[in-house]
């Protein structure tokens, strides 16, 4: 278990405060350890190229507000809805998956692409679609490397199950599934990019599951300052250091979790002020009011009291909090990347810069 903590500690640090929830995460694989079931990774050289894979996760609100369109209470099928949506499109395919992707690196969305996996008796392949979380189903390294979305198969807690074989593209796709999630009282498993491991490549960020369980290692040894832990690991820069002066302020909307972070400077940032906006993760980060990194890039909180992530929009006044900010992975730099991930998108008129063009590595 201890690898699988470090794991997903690791992912949800690298969610950028989304990627649903750690608790949740670690419960889940915990319940798949306590009956039997084995969590295993391979490499993506391991894998033969034809092996078919699906990527399932959890699509809503960060702090969805559990209002349905139905009359049910029951919810017989929470928790495994992402399994369901596995098997749906699976039986719509035709094939049988040799292994799982995780969608995003984040403590929930991580962890239900281990858990598929492991309740399908397969091992998940060691990569994620987005090399961080990202909010929309379009912010992906598939859409960057043009890799359809779909099929795709969606089931909710109540055990409604639907498939959609085909999309006009992924902005199509986001809304439809949004729309259920909302209905669905905030959330829905999903199961897409169907395809075999040699055509999926192009849209995968490699190896980022082992790069999270090193980053989560870090954050969780008590031997080493954690600052000094982070940046050893990650190669990442240190943002701004300080003390949150309320809990964070957020809204949902539309499926959506929006807010703000404000954090006040101590030590070597004393005296000035950081702001974050996230839409469910972390998407414009400002110093004193000037625009200092936004997506694709990560910005990236952590509780240095606790040691832990801090997942959005869960921010409490008298929280001291580093921020660290980590280069996107090279997909997302790209015209198409920008294009469709940076702050232009979001509607901020301040264009894309890298974030080693602003910061110095190391500590401060």
């Amino acid at each position: 278990m201890g690898s699988l903590q470090d794991i997903l500690v690791g992912a949800a640090f690298l969610g950028t405060g989304g990627g649903g929830s750690l608790e949740k995460g670690l419960q889940t694989v915990a319940a798949d350890l306590k009956s039997g079931r084995s969590i295993r990774l391979a490499d993506p050289d391991e894998l033969a190229p034809d092996t078919w894979a699906c990527t399932p996760y959890y699509c809503g609100s960060l702090a969805p507000t559990g209002k349905t369109a139905f009359k049910a209470k029951a919810a017989p099928y929470d928790g495994t809805e992402c399994l369901l949506a596995a098997k749906a499109l699976e039986r719509h395919l035709g094939v049988t998956f040799g292994t799982t992707v995780a969608t995003e690196l984040g403590g929930g969305n991580t962890a239900a692409a281990l858990s598929v996996a492991a309740q399908l008796g397969l091992p998940a392949l060691d990569a994620d679609g987005a090399g961080r979380s990202v909010p929309d189903l379009q912010h992906s390294t598939y859409f960057v490397a043009g890799i359809p979305i779909a099929p795709m198969g969606i089931a909710n807690k109540y055990g409604d199950e639907a498939v959609i074989q085909n999309v006009a593209d992924d902005f199509h796709a986001e809304v439809l599934v949004r729309a259920m999630a909302v209905a669905s009282g905030g959330h829905v498993g999903v199961a897409d990019h169907p395809g075999k491991i040699g055509d999926l490549r192009k849209g995968l960020v490699l190896r980022s599951i082992t790069f999270s369980e090193t980053v989560g290692h870090a954050i969780r040894n008590r031997n080493e300052d954690p600052i000094v832990a982070v940046l050893g690991a990650t190669h990442g820069y240190l943002l701004f250091e300080g003390v949150a002066p309320s809990s964070c302020k957020y809204e949902d909307k539309e499926g959506f979790t929006f807010g703000t972070i404000d954090i006040r400077g101590t030590g070597a940032d004393k005296g000035a002020r950081y702001r974050i906006w996230f839409k469910n993760e972390n998407i414009m980060a400002w110093r004193n009011g000037k625009v200092d990194v936004t997506a694709p890039d990560l910005v990236c909180l952590l509780d240095l009291e606790e040691r832990a992530p801090i997942l959005n929009p869960w921010v409490k006044k008298g929280q001291h909090i580093a921020a660290f900010g980590l280069p996107a992975p090279e997909i997302w730099r790209t015209p198409r990347g920008v294009e469709g991930f940076g702050p232009g998108y979001f509607g901020y008129k301040t264009r894309f810069v890298p974030i080693e063009r602003k910061h110095t590595k190391g500590a401060r």
